[in-house]
């Protein structure tokens, strides 16, 4: 697309960056959430094994 055809349509040239806003959002929640899953893991798998936890 022209860089003309952007100006004239602003809908198209905000779409991407928004798009890209919101699937770096995801990315960054979702690995904080898989970061907290690590840890909990590790913390439950430790305490068990200093026999902690049932």
């Amino acid at each position: 697309m022209s860089e003309r055809a952007k100006e004239n349509n602003p809908d198209q040239a905000e779409r991407p960056v928004w798009l890209k806003r919101v699937g770096w959002l995801v990315v960054i929640w979702s690995a904080s959430v898989a970061g907290l899953g690590v840890i909990a893991w590790l913390l439950k798998f430790f305490m068990q094994a200093a026999g902690l936890s049932p």
